[in-house]
């Protein structure tokens, strides 16, 4: 009989691990990151500016002016009469609403349908051999969708149906981007410092697996061995390797997205300046980027991998076994309804507690963050008059400071040993000062003239701060976007990223379905849209708590227990040798 030492690391060796070819993890590495420049530039330059304005000034090129409704508003951008005599309604239906309102309404449509979509497809994107599928159909929905807004002018009978166009924009976004962020767990665990972090967490499992044997001295099977974690030095290293490769890629992600957005904003400078900012350059604005994302879906799509017949959980000795012999598509939506349906009972959220209180504050920040750079757009439109070249000009000082934010934040945390939660908490409290400076401007300091005792500036009343703000926002944003997608990777139970993914995209887009609303009626009924800063610096605020509820370490635990019970509920989980299983 061989000698204990040897047998438990023989049962250790046999255990999957995070071994990647690194050709492979260069390939699929490559892919991921060419459809975030592919996908990000639609976000950049459609959803962050030209989609409300657009949206707007369609309802603007069909609406009449108040208080008589008589008057055809004017289809210029740039309106020097005050805010009150400038204000624009539309007839939807039976319904006089404001044009922004307009702008508002349709993006939380689309945002709802954005939301009911990602709970369907939740099922078939954790099915390998259909996620990179998957995220191809969305891909080309979106860019599609958005390439039609050169076909559909405003003086169209049928105008209306931009609000059509703009939600399968939106959806096919959405969509495709939670496909995409169910390949992040992996690839992490792909790359170098991870794999040499196992290494030596499996040498020190070996070492300690002896104590594991039975009383006779024979090997306990390594399924029934405690995989859970005992925070000892080469467990914490093996973590906090897999935590700062999934913020490297997550980072490098959204940073190259954002230079992709910044480009092409400066290449829509250019026709939108010569055409004086008409409807139809905003029109084309949104089409050059639905171009630029079905042309870069090209190569995303030969990088990615495919899909096999076997997933495997790269995590602590656990892999999990997909029966594709009666997969079918009807059976997996309605199995995606079921499941969210499982994951939303009472004894899962007590399961899963900090993953929950996770959700809840980032289903307010998201939508805050969202709601905040739409409102801030149709703000500077409206009440602030700024035509389209300016507004492309806050684009571009946007993203670029994302870019920058993405990368220096990072480096800033290394410095101050912070976590990837307390950097989240500085960057919302941070946020939170850019509505409460809108809300400075009811002071009557502000809203004077300086030559009538108020000052020249102050309380977002000028289009010059409109520029300092977008610095502001844009190094946190990008910061934000990373540190979270990065924070709740490790929140989830492994093997079920596309699942958890997509209730994390959930929470974000259904409640970005309220914010828009929300901020579209106090401006329908109070009849300015500064009234809403109030509401978003409240949800800023009110995510803190929830924030504080949140031990990570206690999460991770928790999600690797789960996927253990769910194992011997369901019988559903089985361990495999690493040779047996094929890659994604």
């Amino acid at each position: 009989m061989p000698p204990p030492a040897a047998t438990a690391t023989e049962a250790l060796a046999e255990s999957p691990k995070p071994v990647s070819d690194e050709r492979s993890h260069a390939r699929h590495l490559a892919g991921w990151l060419t459809y975030a420049f592919a996908s990000e530039v639609f976000a950049v330059v459609g959803l962050a500016i030209f989609l409300p304005i657009c949206l707007e000034q369609f309802a603007r090129d069909n609406g009449f002016l108040l208080p008589d409704k008589t008057q055809r508003c004017s289809s210029a951008l740039d309106i020097s009469a005050p805010a009150e005599s400038a204000r624009c309604v539309v007839k939807i239906g039976w319904v006089w609403i404001d044009t922004a309102s307009f702008s508002l309404y349709v993006f939380s449509t689309s945002v709802a349908l954005q939301a009911l979509t990602v709970i369907s497809m939740g099922g078939i994107a954790d099915h390998p051999p259909h996620r990179k599928p998957l995220l191809l159909t969305f891909a080309y929905l979106g860019a599609l969708s958005s390439i039609f807004f050169l076909l559909l002018p405003s003086s169209s009978i049928i105008w209306p149906a931009i609000g059509l166009l703009a939600c399968g924009a939106n959806v096919g976004f959405g969509a495709s981007v939670v496909a995409m962020n169910s390949y992040l767990p992996s690839l992490a665990r792909e790359t170098k410092e991870v794999r040499q972090a196992w290494l030596d967490l499996v040498k020190y499992r070996a070492q300690s697996v002896v104590s594991e044997l039975d009383d006779g001295g024979q090997h306990v099977p390594i399924a029934t061995l405690d995989m859970s974690p005992l925070k000892s030095g080469p467990e914490e290293a093996y973590h906090a390797a897999v935590s700062h490769s999934t913020s490297r890629i997550s980072s490098f992600g959204i940073a190259l997205g954002y230079t992709a957005g910044i480009v092409l904003l400066c290449f829509t400078i250019v026709p939108v300046s010569m055409m004086h900012s008409s409807t139809f350059s905003l029109r084309l604005a949104i089409g050059m980027s639905g171009i630029w994302w079905a042309v870069m879906s090209v190569p995303a799509g030969l990088l990615l991998p495919s899909g096999a017949k076997l997933k495997r959980v790269q995590d602590w000795g656990e892999a999990r076994l997909h029966d594709t012999s009666s997969w079918k598509w009807s059976k997996e939506i309605k199995g995606a309804w079921v499941r969210l349906g499982q994951m939303l009972r009472w004894r899962e959220i007590k399961r899963l507690r900090n993953t929950f209180w996770y959700l809840a504050a980032w289903f307010l920040l998201s939508d805050g963050f969202a709601t905040i750079t739409s409102t801030a757009v149709l703000f500077a439109k409206t009440t602030l008059h700024m035509p389209s070249s300016k507004l492309i000009l806050i684009g571009v000082i946007t993203p670029l400071s994302g870019v920058f934010g993405s990368l220096v934040w990072p480096v800033v945390q290394r410095r101050i040993g912070w976590s990837d939660l307390r950097m989240v908490k500085l960057l919302v409290v941070l946020v939170s000062l850019i509505p409460l400076y809108g809300c400075l401007g009811f002071l009557s300091a502000f809203r004077k003239q300086s030559g009538q005792g108020g000052v020249p500036f102050g309380g977002l009343t000028t289009p010059g701060e409109m520029y300092g703000l977008a610095v502001f926002f844009g190094l946190i944003y990008g910061a934000f976007q990373s540190y979270s997608r990065s924070l709740f990777s490790f929140l989830i139970p492994p093997g079920e990223e596309s699942r958890w993914y997509g209730l994390y995209s959930i929470t974000d887009k259904s409640s970005s379905f309220l914010g828009p609303l929300m901020v579209g009626l106090i401006s329908d009924v109070t009849g300015n849209i500064r009234n809403a800063f109030f509401f978003l610096a409240a949800m800023m605020w009110v995510s803190l708590p929830l924030l504080s509820r949140v031990d990570v370490l206690r999460g991770q635990d928790d999600a690797k227990q789960y996927v253990v019970e769910q194992a011997g509920e369901s019988n559903e989980y089985a361990a495999v040798p690493y040779s047996d299983a094929e890659d994604i």
